[in-house]
């Protein structure tokens, strides 16, 4: 019974989840890879810093004038290019998610590369792995077909798993015995190998594309931190420069380093400081914030993610559980190949099962 529904599921999906692992290996390393696709970044000075934060905001706003929402400045460790978004293009408003994308020079603060999220490789890609293309309805298809994906690998395990006293048989990989059996115990092998980091990478990629699902239901164990929806008053002395509430920022989490600055929407908007505190998971997108006034330097509100409750706790690791940077480079070569097993799991499984009905029938 277990294993003619564990066959009936890899048949269902296992396509799928080849497509879906493939993809997921080739976005462990997408920054890495989207450079090199785009010779231009690499012809940026290598670590080359902007003369401020408030001087790469008024490089947009020159260069943008008709654009006045909030502007998200990426802050990346090493320097270089400066990746820049601006969430909601009017380009792009019939879409549910293609901010417009641009990256810096970050001493002249030219613009030397530009694009509309989904309308480049690594970004259609990422769109494919996430939504199949299909914006929010195809996040909740892959949420679906993740839990079954999730049954798959669970059946497959419990088809394989061996009676007492018959772990040395269960084991074993006969190299002289016939092709199908050859295959069985390749494709047994992938699936014992992999099962563990497997499951966990299905298990948040069900959670990461079900948010709308999964966040009330987390509350009824543990709190989660409500979004403050902050204003600010506008005063004559207009705007503080972006690199004072930066300090003012840090200074509220002190250790914690830089990742994004987002600017104010509007005239009535706020600063959000984006900060990666000691321990937390993911550099990239950390979940320490400081909100600030822009016009007097206020500190609004603050989420020092250290102090998260047990429910955000979980949901922070997510990401950074399902793109392996929790555990460093280690991790993401471990999610990198886990994702390639997926596609040997189907092609083994599916030879094995084409070639017994051939048997059957003839």
């Amino acid at each position: 019974m277990v294993r003619r529904m564990h066959l009936w599921l890899g048949l269902g999906v296992g396509l799928l989840f080849a497509v879906t692992g493939l993809t997921g290996s080739i976005l462990v390393f997408y920054p890495t890879i989207d450079e090199a696709l785009h010779p231009g970044l690499a012809r940026v000075a290598t670590g080359g810093r902007p003369p401020s934060w408030q001087a790469v905001y008024d490089a947009l706003r020159r260069d943008n004038p008709t654009r006045g929402g909030a502007w998200r400045i990426e802050v990346t460790p090493g320097g270089g290019p400066i990746p820049i978004r601006y969430y909601h293009p009017a380009e792009t408003r019939a879409r549910d998610f293609a901010p417009l994308m641009l990256w810096l020079d970050p001493v002249s603060l030219q613009a030397v590369r530009r694009g509309y999220w989904g309308d480049y490789w690594t970004t259609w890609i990422y769109d494919l792995h996430y939504r199949l293309l299909m914006q929010k309805p195809g996040a909740i298809a892959m949420g679906i077909a993740g839990i079954v994906m999730a049954a798959m690998l669970v059946s497959g395990l419990w088809a394989w798993w061996p009676r007492t006293g018959g772990w040395r048989r269960s084991l074993a990989w006969k190299r002289a015995a016939s092709r199908s059996r050859r295959l069985y115990d390749l494709h047994k092998w992938t699936g014992i190998g992999g099962a563990i980091v497997l499951i966990v990478l299905t298990v948040t990629g069900v959670l990461l594309d079900l948010p709308d699902q999964v966040r009330p239901i987390v509350p009824r164990a543990s709190p989660l931190f409500a979004t403050p929806v902050l204003t600010s008053a506008p005063r004559p002395g207009g705007m503080l420069a972006l690199d004072g509430l930066v300090a003012r920022a840090q200074a509220v989490l002190p250790g914690s380093s830089l990742a994004w600055i987002e600017t104010p929407a509007d005239a009535h908007g706020v600063v959000r400081i984006n900060l990666a505190a000691p321990g937390e998971p993911s550099r990239r997108f950390p979940r320490s914030n400081v909100w600030l006034d822009p016009y007097d330097g206020r500190v609004l509100a603050v989420r020092d993610a250290r102090r998260d409750s047990g429910g955000d706790t979980l949901l922070t690791w997510l990401h950074p559980l399902h793109d392996g940077e929790a555990f460093g480079l280690a991790g993401r070569w471990l999610v990198f190949v886990s994702g390639l097993l997926p596609a040997l799991l189907f092609a083994t499984g599916l030879w094995r099962w084409w070639g017994r009905r051939r048997t059957r029938q003839s």
